[in-house]
Formats: structure tokens, sequence, C-alpha cells
């Protein structure tokens, strides 16, 4: 199963030394929308969407304080569906979005790929779309799904997965392409495991920010933490589930590689084939 790593979305906020880890407090840090696309059995897959180009032709809508702050490059050609195109795709060959939660990093490009099937887990949908429980204010951006996705939901049972509960392929079809319930940083946050040969990636979506976070001695830089704190949904259920991902990876690193969605690390070390 071929996987191919693109970066959805560059984000520049000022403070490198505080969001990525070295550099001046006064340069621009760098992070990305690290999104999968997938050939399996029944077409290709995306794991997230990152920005979209609706997003782009409206900037205002991500939310004028979010822009500001993230500082996102806006750049049309860094969408999902252009670069699907640059890989020599129809946005059409696109099947399966499957989508660790709905947040507007995330969820932008979902728009640009009508015909695809669009997955979820239950309770991300319930609050994001139907708003049951109600979500914080501005959470989510609901004009990314306004034009009517065919949604695929993902509940809480399923199958264990190196301990993890709950775990469904996709589509209960495709053995290779999982959904494995991370809640925390929304309430219906997943991860998304794809096996390629005889090892897994694991996308982990927000689970946790910083590569070094699954260290045996966890670290993170300031700021990073702190946005990483603000957007937790569930504070107890994302450390507890960091922690699972801290256990995996010491247990089973040489049979799952684990990625999050925004560390440019994380990102890099995919595109050189270390994965």
């Amino acid at each position: 199963m071929k996987i191919h790593h693109l970066n959805t979305g560059t984000m520049c906020p000022i403070g490198r030394r505080l969001v990525n880890g070295s550099g001046s407090l006064f340069q621009r840090a760098r992070l990305v929308c690290h999104c999968l696309l997938v050939e399996t059995n029944d077409g290709l897959a995306l794991v997230d969407t990152g920005i979209g180009l609706d997003d782009i032709a409206s900037p205002e809508r991500l939310g004028r304080r979010w822009v500001r702050q993230t500082a996102p490059r806006l750049d049309p050609a860094e969408t999902a569906v252009e670069q699907v195109r640059a890989l020599g795709y129809s946005p059409k060959d696109l099947r399966h979005v499957l989508l660790t939660h709905l947040d507007r990093d995330h969820a932008g490009g979902v728009p640009d790929f009508p015909h695809a099937a669009i997955h979820v887990h239950r309770a991300e949908y319930d609050m994001a779309v139907l708003r049951k429980p109600a979500p914080p204010e501005g959470r989510y951006v609901t004009g990314q799904w306004s034009h009517g996705p065919r949604w695929a939901f993902y509940g809480e049972a399923g199958e264990d997965w190196f301990g993890f509960k709950g775990v469904r392929a996709l589509g209960d079809k495709e053995a290779d392409v999982l959904m494995i319930p991370l809640a925390g940083h929304t309430l219906g946050h997943c991860g998304i495991a794809v096996r390629s040969g005889d090892k897994w990636l694991l996308h982990a979506g927000d689970s946790y920010f910083h590569h070094a976070q699954l260290d045996a001695s966890p670290r993170m830089p300031l700021m990073l933490g702190y946005f990483q704190r603000r957007g937790d949904m569930d504070r107890d259920m994302r450390i507890a589930n960091q922690e699972r991902l801290r256990t995996l990876n010491r247990d089973h690193g040489d049979r799952v590689s684990i990625v999050n969605s925004h560390d440019p690390a994380d990102y890099e070390r995919c595109r050189c084939g270390a994965h």
C-alpha cells in the first residue's frame, strides 16, 4: 500500500524558539498540516485535508484571530486537491476522506472532494455538525461541510489494536486502514493507522504536537504547549491517550511509526522515507 505524505497548509506563527524549539524568538516558526494520500484496494484515501480552496478564497471564514495567530501561507498549490492533481490523479479518484477530527485546519479541503465518503467518529459529528453537545464558541467552521458531504460514521464498538480499543477498519472491510479512537483534543478525535508491508504508520492527528512528547521524558516548546492546552476539550483524556501513544512507541516502535499533524520534524522524517 503506497503512502504519499502531503503538507496541505504551512503555518508561520511568530516565535520560532517557543514553537519549534530552536531559532530566535523573533523568527517565524513553521508548522505543517501533515496529511496522507493512500493508494488502497478501494481507490485513493486521504487522511485529513488541511486547508482547502474555499478557505484560501475567503480566509475570513477561518476566523480573523486564528489567521492572525497562525499566519497560514494560504497557497493554493499546497491544498490536497491540487497535490492530488500534481500526482497525476483526478479528484474523482479519491474515494475516501478519513478525518482525525473536524477542526478547521483538518477539514478545510472536504468541499474539494464532493464525490468522496467523509469518515469521522460519531462523537465528532454529533458535536461539530449536530451541536449535541454544543461545541466551544468558534471551534468549528461549519461552512467546511455546508455542501452536505456523504458521511460515514464510526462509534465505540470495534476490535483491539496494540491495546487500543474500539478500532474499526475503513468501511469495515479495508483491514489495512484503521480508525482508532484517541479522544481528548476533541471528543471524537481519532488516529488513522495504515499498514504498509509489515509495518504500520499511525497518524495520531493532534493527540500530540511535538515529536519529543513521545520520549521517555516528554518535553515540548513553551508556546506549542500553550496551544495544545488551549485546544483540549478533555485534558485528562488527551493526557491518558498521549501516554498510551508513548507506551506504543516504546514497546512497538519497530512495528508502528507514529506521526502527528503539525510537527515539521515528523513530516520531514516521513518525506525522507524514515517512517
